[in-house]
């Protein structure tokens, strides 16, 4: 998982989280974040999410090495997480088929929805953060209004999936085996032809789109690769917020205009 910019990484491995630079130098070890299974960075919060299998949810500010809030869920292992991109809130799906929302300023779930009678197998969230998918072991997508927390509509796909992201213009990637379908305007059609699939011949392990390039990442079993999703990023950059051209004294301004300008927790999802 990328930090603040592209010189560090977060690994969860085995036992403990480590920080890498962008040489492959081990930077930090946080024994704090152990047995993690997902990791998440809230950019404008500085704050490094790490779910457990021990169904903790810990939440650790990179800028001064804290750990600002550990909770226990109570729900099992958390292998499906991802995170609210307007408000920061973490979305949690567990084996009893509901979909909880966590913040660090309260110990017990902000929400928490029965999205299915059998376990969720992935949660995104788009862009604008009123639109959730969800996606259980029965094989059906579904999609959600966080507004109302009601459903709009369900999608049934042929194949089990296991991971599901959103692109910056809304465009939904599902990898499905070695299969990876991509539909459009979900939040807005119940339409079930896709707009792409692709086959990697291979067991697809995660899946991120390039912001402001129509790129979809894919990680699989024996590597990496490229896929070209036209019309996934967005085309207007605001070099204020995230600069992909950005020079070296740029990034060291940017970073420490956003140190400045850092949320706190105490003001976390306002």
């Amino acid at each position: 998982m990328w930090l603040h910019n592209e010189t560090m990484l977060a690994v969860a491995q085995k036992r403990w989280t480590y920080v890498y630079d962008n040489k492959g130098t081990e930077l930090h070890c946080l024994k704090r974040l152990s047995d993690v299974m997902r990791l998440e960075f809230l950019p404008y919060h500085y704050l490094l999410v790490g779910s457990s299998k021990t169904s903790f949810l810990h939440w650790l500010d990179v800028s001064v090495g804290k750990l600002v809030q550990s909770t226990l869920t109570r729900r099992g292992p958390i292998d499906v997480m991802c995170q609210n991109p307007s408000n920061a809130i973490i979305h949690c799906g567990h084996g009893n088929g509901t979909v909880s929302l966590w913040s660090p300023t309260v110990k017990k779930p902000l929400v928490s929805m029965l999205c299915y009678g059998n376990p969720v197998r992935s949660v995104a969230v788009e862009q604008t953060g009123n639109f959730m998918a969800t996606v259980g072991a029965d094989r059906i997508v579904k999609v959600w209004d966080l507004r109302n927390y009601g459903e709009l509509h369900r999608l049934k796909v042929p194949y089990s999936t296991s991971h599901m992201v959103f692109s910056q213009r809304g465009l939904l990637a599902c990898s499905m085996g070695t299969f990876i379908r991509v539909y459009k305007d979900i939040c807005k059609l119940s339409s079930a032809e896709p707009y792409m699939i692709h086959n990697c011949k291979e067991v697809v392990t995660d899946l991120r789109f390039c912001p402001f390039e129509d790129v979809l990442g894919v990680g699989h079993r024996t590597g990496y690769c490229n896929l070209l999703i036209p019309g996934s990023g967005e085309a207007n950059i605001d070099a204020f917020e995230s600069n992909p051209f950005q020079s070296l004294q740029q990034r060291r301004e940017m970073e420490v205009h956003s140190l400045l300008d850092k949320v706190w927790v105490m003001l976390f999802g306002k």
